[in-house]
């Protein structure tokens, strides 16, 4: 006789939350990544997406939102908005600056300038969208 296993542990028949969607607004300030990432970790959570995903998930919010903080208007809002739908988790981070985040190939030993080159490595998708006034970057992560 086969092997009997539990195919409730199965990642196609997890419970999850049926569509999630949320938003945070914070400040522009050097604490905004640090609050979106983890805020974004347990609404990820709540709707069943963790292990790999969850983390994947707050290190490219922290990088998104760190380069909202460094070239966005300072002291202004940064909404962050969660979704999560089937199985994929969708994070938009949107500020009132107009430039145009793109991803920088550095010197090996530059100080910064690799966040968006993360999200590209690592999401499942990403972009930008730029309409009169503000600026919104998004990315994807799958949960596999």
């Amino acid at each position: 006789m086969g092997e009997v296993r539990d195919i409730r542990s199965a990642a196609s028949v997890r419970l999850r939350a049926p569509e999630v969607h949320d938003e945070l607004v914070l400040t522009a300030a050097p604490t905004a990544p640090r609050t979106a990432r983890r805020w974004v970790m347990q609404v990820a959570a709540a709707a069943g997406i963790g292990g790999a995903a969850n983390q994947v998930a707050e290190l490219l919010t922290g990088e998104v939102v760190a380069n909202t903080v460094v070239h966005g208007p300072h002291d202004d809002d940064v909404v962050v908005r969660v979704t999560v739908t089937a199985g994929v988790l969708r994070v938009e981070v949107t500020d009132h600056g107009g430039g145009t985040p793109e991803v920088r190939h550095t010197e090996p030993t530059a100080p910064n300038g690799r966040g968006l080159a993360i999200v590209d490595a690592l999401s499942a998708a990403w972009g930008t969208t730029h309409e009169p006034g503000r600026t919104v970057v998004w990315f994807e992560v799958e949960d596999l």
